[in-house]
């Protein structure tokens, strides 16, 4: 497509700023909390993660596109963020093992994109003003009907998510004569958490948002886990049952990103809305335990208070964020649980996490008491 015939396009924040760009071509208007990520690659992974239900990616990449998508690449069914805002789009794409491009792929799910807008000083102003709700679009002569819009959009602080992206039927992944077998709470569950699971010798039954602890255990698991999602997690009470529960059980429970944090609430840990969050896939953590530190990928506009944590005596935290020291993760003293803020499975190049996949795997064996 020619830069001459594309429509003008705006971004429009909550606060009433005004940022402007092209249209790629898919025409509409879009609403939802406008976020940054700062990864250099994996787009396609971002824009199908349920953890982004309900908000506007902004990228800090300034080409988005040229690698175009692989339909194996997907973390999910389907694309999961509200709209795209971007630098450069690339129309046209190389890589050998594509399946098409970008453009094609936002048509097929009605997906509204711009670009072409100053994505450094947006970012900046996300950064320095919070995110908040936004609306995108080629009306660029309605900004009076766009502002209504946008007031009627719910923020994200007390917004329930999990319902959206989680699977309505349970379901089986892996071999059903593996040696473990884990019940996996989806409350908007990644497709490589469950690869990474399988890969170890893992046999899953995923079970809706709003199962309860009988029908997990009905299974019979030798381990429980409680996924990623999005949205606030202070109104997933059911999810907070369910962990108190498996606590309760002395089965191995894992929790990654929202996981962690319903399983924080749990525990009588509250948790409160960032800033801005952390997005990308550089963010470094120390792990306590062993004074290493990790190149992290994460995903979340919430975090567990850190005071709280610290004073609980059940709990112990085991990761640091060494940007702004937020808890990155915790563990039970005397239960075979814990949970981490960031995301294990994104392996971003460095697979700096992925042995906490292990330390899940081991912590079962452990308590079946298999020798491997």
């Amino acid at each position: 497509m020619k830069y001459q015939t594309r429509k003008r396009a705006l971004v429009l924040l909550a606060d009433g700023t005004i940022f402007y760009g092209k249209s790629v071509g898919i025409e509409g208007t879009s609403t939802g909390e406008i976020c940054f990520n700062t990864g250099m690659t994996g787009y396609q992974e971002i824009f199908t993660d349920p953890s982004y239900f309900g908000q506007i990616m902004v990228t800090a990449n300034a080409h988005i596109g040229n690698y175009g998508i692989n339909d194996n690449e997907v973390e999910s069914k389907g694309i999961k963020i509200s709209g795209l805002i971007c630098r450069n789009f690339s129309f046209t794409h190389s890589r050998v093992d594509s399946n098409g491009n970008l453009k094609d792929w936002f048509e097929k799910h009605n997906i509204v994109a711009i670009s072409d807008v100053d994505t450094r000083a947006l970012v900046a102003y996300i950064r320095d003003n919070g995110a908040m709700n936004a609306v995108i679009s080629t009306e660029i002569d309605n900004i009076e009907g766009l502002k209504k819009q946008l007031a009627n959009v719910p923020t994200m602080e007390g917004l329930e998510l999990a319902s959206k992206v989680s699977t309505k039927e349970a379901y089986f992944v892996g071999d059903e004569n593996a040696p473990i077998k884990i019940a996996a709470l989806d409350i908007g569950i990644k497709k490589n958490i469950l690869r990474n699971l399988t890969s170890r010798g893992a046999f899953i039954k995923v079970f809706p948002y709003n199962s309860n602890f009988s029908e997990l255990a009905a299974f019979n698991p030798d381990g429980y886990f409680i996924s990623n999602g999005p949205g606030d997690p202070e109104p997933l009470t059911d999810a907070q049952e369910v962990a108190k529960e498996i606590i309760k059980s002395n089965v191995p429970l894992f929790g990654i990103c929202l996981g962690h944090q319903v399983i924080a609430l749990a525990n009588g840990i509250s948790t409160y809305k960032m800033h801005n969050g952390h997005r990308g896939i550089n963010h470094p953590v120390k792990n306590l335990l062993t004074g290493k530190g990790e190149i992290t990928s994460q995903n979340h506009g919430f975090a567990i208070n850190k005071e709280e944590t610290e004073n609980n005596k059940d709990i112990e935290i085991t990761h640091v964020h060494l940007n702004d020291h937020t808890v990155a993760g915790i563990r039970l003293k005397n239960k075979p649980v814990f949970s981490v803020q960031y995301h294990p499975e994104a392996s971003p190049g460095p697979h700096d996490s992925e042995y906490l996949f292990d330390q899940f795997i081991e912590s079962i064996k452990e308590a079946k008491k298999i020798q491997v």
